[in-house]
């Protein structure tokens, strides 16, 4: 939806974590937010924030597909619920959004705690609506110099993120690091893995992944870096564009101290048939060698196919469609040697991934 916020919600990584940051599945992520007992009053609740913080009638509210928040959409405002008992990760954002660099997010009109008719406390975020749509999941639509125009603005973007060195509240946030489900060292990727291993009582994961991530592991770095504020959930469904102009990122519930690989991994690995191109864009932005970038994503992508997965096998009656789509990935990342192939070619006008594209 044009100028929307937030629409995808994070995909469902290491039980609660962000998309891949996930790879998502039908089943959805599995922090979804608590549905609302009454849509009525969800809808009337977002029309008197949006009134609030713009000072008159917000006018025709749509409501936006979100896995994580009731998200509805006007001319000029975009309001974001969920249950006040619900995750607290929306807290993170509105913490964090007004001391970002200015020009890298959705200005924040308001927040807080609204009461429903019905008893109920929604919290609340109210955004200034920003011109563009997202350029969505493996760039659907998009030719190749738009995606590389679109990957040279988001490193840039990305870069005065990673550069920022936040004070008072903000760093305070950024520390309180979240259950990200990502890589955070060799060491607690291994133990993952055995964990794994444990878990998978009825070899649900053929050996051969098995032994793919163990080596993964095993030449993996002893320690993740934490040293910049990173979005870490910075796919492309998280940012609008206009044209061949990114007008914001959005999204800050997983942002936290960490390694900028840990935003470049979500922006390539989510670029389609862009990939490699992408790649180029950040490898020569940073003065980062492409395989040092390579080795780095391939690390990511496996520690969250690994932390999905262990999620998947506590519930397989549950989440069965979800473990099935984490194997393909898996299988994709191991047996398909998926950061070291070469993008397939782009026919020219067909689609890299679900319909649409940028206005």
């Amino acid at each position: 939806m044009e100028g929307s916020l937030a629409v995808g919600g994070p995909p469902a990584v290491g039980g609660g974590s962000p998309t891949v940051g996930g790879l998502q599945t039908a089943d959805g992520p599995l922090t979804a937010r608590e549905p609302m007992t009454d849509p009525v009053q969800a809808r009337a609740a977002a029309r008197a924030i949006a009134a609030a913080a713009l000072g008159r009638d917000p006018g025709p509210l749509a409501t936006a597909a979100s896995g994580s928040h009731h998200v509805y959409v006007g001319a000029d405002a975009v309001v974001k619920l969920i249950g006040a008992s619900s995750h607290a990760r929306l807290n993170r954002e509105i913490a964090l959004v007004p001391h970002l660099p200015a020009g890298l997010a959705a200005p924040l009109l308001g927040s807080g705690i609204h009461r429903l008719e019905t008893g109920d406390d929604v919290r609340y975020a109210c955004y200034a609506r920003v011109p563009g749509t997202a350029p969505g999941m493996g760039m659907p639509g998009v030719d190749a110099a738009t995606a590389r125009a679109l990957a040279e603005e988001a490193v840039e973007r990305l870069g005065r993120l990673h550069a920022w060195v936040p004070g008072g509240g903000a760093e305070r946030t950024l520390r309180e690091t979240p259950d990200h489900g990502g890589f955070t060292g060799r060491a607690e990727f291994l133990a993952g893995i055995e964990a794994l291993i444990e878990r998978d009582r009825h070899g649900t994961v053929p050996s051969h992944l098995l032994d793919g991530l163990l080596a993964i592991a095993h030449d993996a770095p002893p320690h993740a870096r934490a040293v910049v504020p990173v979005h870490a959930d910075c796919h492309w469904d998280n940012w609008l564009a206009h044209g061949r102009s990114v007008t914001a990122l959005l999204d800050f519930e997983w942002a936290r101290f960490g390694d900028p690989v840990d935003d470049w991994f979500f922006l390539i690995r989510f670029s389609g048939p862009h990939r490699e191109s992408v790649l180029d864009v950040v490898a020569r932005a940073t003065g980062t060698p492409p395989d040092t970038l390579r080795a780095g994503c391939e690390v990511r992508e496996a520690t969250h196919l690994a932390a999905d997965l262990r999620v998947a096998l506590e519930r397989p009656d549950v989440h069965a469609r979800m473990a099935a789509d984490r194997l393909r990935s898996l299988e994709e990342l191991i047996g398909g040697r998926f950061w070291w192939r070469p993008d397939p070619p782009v026919t020219p006008g067909a689609a890299s991934g679900a319909p649409g594209g940028l206005a």
